[in-house]
């Protein structure tokens, strides 16, 4: 997170009791730096909020990693062996906290039936499901049917959509929001779209002044070479795979892509990038921090993610003045199409893909259509910030507490 300060919304009525469910911290984690995110911004206003997850910040309890305030945590982390038994011990334990705590308002990114708010950040899961199956051959796709935790996962999805307890579904795209729509018409009312906040501050378009030659430098890489940044962490998911094959294509031959994230395979798609002939093209940088440095050197952003509800990478390399290819099956897309500075295609179209990039490319690379394109991309986001997130979360507690 920024050091900068963080948005304030003062509230004048009854300090709100509000708890906010999320399993674990991943600093590298889109939810996670959301959740981070939203208790700064609410930090300061009449709302007295408790954390209930089962580990977070490396057990620095009580204090926000953005500005040392104080919040509340509630460790939830019951005893289990895998990860289905881990979920499953996860959710009764919340169930039990929010019977004895009686909070205002529970507000969970889990899948967990009873809570009044869910944030669906990570999207449907029975459609995430049916959109893998699409990269599976029939036994994988089998296995997939009869896994004892996407079966459990499924149906606590199911039973919480269904829940009469449940009084509002945060939907952080209107791509979610209508499969929603569609899966669970008697939902349709208690949907509410409510993007991602992106720090405006941290991520600008003064990004390029500071870091392109700088970091082009520890890359060894000239200032005219074209590159391409993708930033994610499920290299599987997020379409690195796909982007590699497209690096390998005629109309990328000059392209760089440098990939930023933490994927356990990562090794398999680096003997990708060798057998596809582009090791020396693709730059694999591990996890960062500080993400801000390669989108000031980069070109232009890709994420053909195969199911991303509304990434916050991609939101942010808006915000830093880099076009974006991202898929038809990702939220962001919704942001582009309103501007000319990006691309969506089907995440498993190798030769959109490569077309896709080579045309965003040819505009980033061209002296007289550059200004024009990162100006473009920064004003798709620029309504996105984190007081505006703050506000309207805000709102919706009040509206479902009167």
């Amino acid at each position: 997170m920024s050091g900068a300060a963080q948005p304030v919304v003062k509230l004048k009525a009854k300090k709100i009791r509000l708890a906010i469910v999320r399993s674990r911290y991943n600093p590298f984690g889109g939810a996670e730096r959301f959740v981070e995110r939203t208790l700064a911004a609410l930090e300061g206003n009449e709302i007295d909020v408790t954390l209930i997850a089962r580990e977070w910040a490396a057990g620095k309890e009580n204090e926000t990693q953005a500005s040392g305030k104080k919040w509340r945590l509630l460790t939830c982390n019951p005893f289990h062996i895998g990860r289905l038994w881990r979920d499953k011990a996860f959710a009764q334990g919340v169930q039990q906290l929010m019977l004895r705590e009686k909070f205002d308002l529970v507000q969970s990114h889990e899948r967990i039936p009873g809570c009044d708010i869910f944030r669906a950040g990570d999207g449907v899961h029975a459609t995430w499901l049916s959109l893998r199956a699409r990269t599976l051959g029939a036994l994988a796709r089998w296995g997939q049917s009869i896994s004892p935790w996407h079966r459990y996962t499924l149906a606590a999805e199911d039973e919480m959509f269904r829940s009469k307890k449940l009084r509002a579904v945060i939907c952080n795209s209107v791509m979610v929001r209508e499969d929603l729509a569609r899966r669970y018409p008697k939902l349709a009312s208690r949907l509410h779209v409510l993007h991602n906040g992106v720090d405006l501050e941290r991520f600008h378009l003064g990004l390029r002044a500071r870091n392109r030659a700088a970091l082009r430098g520890e890359l060894g890489l000239a200032d005219s070479v074209p590159i391409i940044l993708f930033v994610g962490s499920g290299y599987e998911r997020k379409g690195v795979g796909p982007l590699l094959h497209a690096l390998a294509r005629p109309e990328l031959a000059s392209a760089h892509l440098v990939i930023v994230g933490k994927d356990k395979a990562e090794k398999k798609f680096q003997g990708l990038a060798q057998r596809l002939g582009v090791a020396a093209r693709a730059h694999f940088q591990g996890p960062q921090q500080d993400v801000a440095r390669y989108l000031g050197a980069a070109d232009v952003f890709a994420l053909p993610t195969l199911y991303d509800p509304m990434p916050n990478a991609a939101m942010e390399a808006l915000a830093s003045g880099l076009p974006l290819l991202t898929s038809t099956s990702c939220g962001a897309a919704e942001l582009i199409r309103r501007r000319d500075c990006g691309v969506a295609v089907d995440a498993l179209d190798v030769s959109s893909i490569a077309d896709g990039l080579a045309h965003l490319l040819s505009q980033a690379c061209d002296a007289k259509q550059v200004e024009a394109l990162r100006a473009s991309a920064r004003e798709a986001v620029n309504h996105l910030s984190l007081e505006e997130m703050a506000n309207k979360q805000l709102a919706l507690y009040r509206q479902l507490l009167e």
